[in-house]
């Protein structure tokens, strides 16, 4: 923590009250509470979050559709044979290792040209230093041909408009809104911190890796998947309390993924 960070964060305390304030919420959300167990709590987060991806793996949905007490009512196309990711990576050795803490996160990439509807942000989105509140998008085959921000709309728009892709989504990702970070009820002004506080999308560019033989793909051939490619990722939160993601798979089951924001399977 930073001290300017810390005093934006915990805006009634300054100096050093402030960094301990931010200390404190940090080991909170990484699962550190001073008995000896942080270890053992990631092992078993990690175990159960790739428990989930390789669910999700199986059922290889075509579609997710999205609706929440906000007015969301999305629905968003994956690639052929897209892979689910999340908790823990291996590096080219096999050593099993955790990128990200907190993380919270089970993501993939949506077709870029998939997304149709209409997606409520769930809480502020930090962009740039500024502030977007209460915000929503509407999607047509993909693009987003609306949107509108009670609370710095401008700069959402500046962002959509960086380049051909930033119109499009990069990223999907599923996170309860049972989580440590929710539960702290804190605004860390960090999208790698608060976009582990719920279900979100992410504008712009996608993830190459979540494409089986992606490293021996060109650009074009990467985007002929469903690959979004832009110069920005742009992650805002989705997920509420009231939450429901269906996924359907290419023989049209339905299964719930999420009901009542948090996971069904």
């Amino acid at each position: 923590p930073t001290k300017a960070w810390a005093e934006k964060v915990f805006s009634d305390k300054q100096g050093e009250e402030a960094i301990d304030a931010l200390w404190e919420a940090i080991f909170s959300v990484c699962r550190i509470t001073g008995d000896g167990k942080a270890v053992e709590r990631w092992r078993d987060h990690v175990d159960a979050t790739a428990r989930r991806a390789k669910l999700l793996n199986e059922y290889n949905f075509k579609t997710l559709h999205y609706t929440n007490s906000l007015g969301t009512d999305l629905t968003i196309t994956l690639p052929d044979n897209h892979v689910w990711m999340g908790g823990s990576e291996d590096t080219p050795k096999g050593v099993e290792f955790v990128a990200n803490m907190p993380t919270e996160e089970i993501f993939t990439a949506p077709r870029w040209d998939g997304v149709n509807g209409r997606v409520y942000a769930a809480m502020p989105l930090a962009l740039n230093g500024n502030l977007v509140k209460n915000f929503y998008m509407d999607f047509e085959n993909g693009k987003i041909v609306n949107v509108h921000a009670e609370e710095g709309e401008e700069y959402l728009r500046h962002s959509v408009g960086m380049d051909e892709g930033s119109a499009y989504l990069g990223e999907v990702a599923l996170v309860p809104y049972d989580s440590p970070i929710r539960n702290s009820g804190i605004l860390f002004y960090n999208t790698l911190f608060d976009e582990n506080a719920a279900c979100h999308v992410a504008l712009g560019r996608g993830f190459n890796e979540v494409i089986p033989g992606f490293d021996t793909m060109s650009g074009e051939e990467l985007k002929a998947k469903g690959i979004n490619d832009s110069i920005i990722h742009v992650d805002f939160m989705v997920g509420c309390k009231e939450l429901s993601i269906t996924g359907y798979t290419k023989d049209g089951k339905a299964v719930p993924i999420f009901t009542d924001g948090n996971w069904a399977i």
